[in-house]
């Protein structure tokens, strides 16, 4: 494994432990992954431990540049947590920067009303 990978898979595991106990009971995970082509986003309920449901930038139709596709998956994935009645979330970036692909899914979050 990469260096870089073990890097990012360590601060994971240290910054979920600590989402996990922040959210449980009061909000809603939010769990990123990002790949070269794509990047998923998933609503994730800890205290039944199921996935209520995934976003990602397959299902966006818009072509071009990766940081408009990720907004998109954003936005598409604020709208189905709304409409599921979630407002509060808590955003999980999985070990990943606050920069680029992620930053960009976040803004369009926010944009569409949610808090985190």
């Amino acid at each position: 494994m990469f260096e870089r990978n073990k890097a990012r898979l360590k601060r994971k595991s240290r910054s979920t432990k600590r989402i996990k106990i922040e959210a449980l009971g009061k909000r809603k995970r939010a769990v990123v992954f990002r790949s070269l082509k794509n990047i998923y986003v998933q609503l994730i309920d800890d205290e039944k431990g199921k996935v209520l449901f995934s976003v990602d930038s397959r299902a966006v139709k818009k072509k071009g540049f990766n940081l408009v596709r990720a907004e998109e998956v954003g936005k598409l994935f604020a709208q189905k947590a709304l409409k599921a009645g979630y407002k509060e979330i808590v955003f999980d970036r999985s070990g990943y920067k606050f920069h680029g692909k992620v930053k960009a899914l976040a803004e369009g979050a926010r944009k569409e009303g949610l808090v985190f």
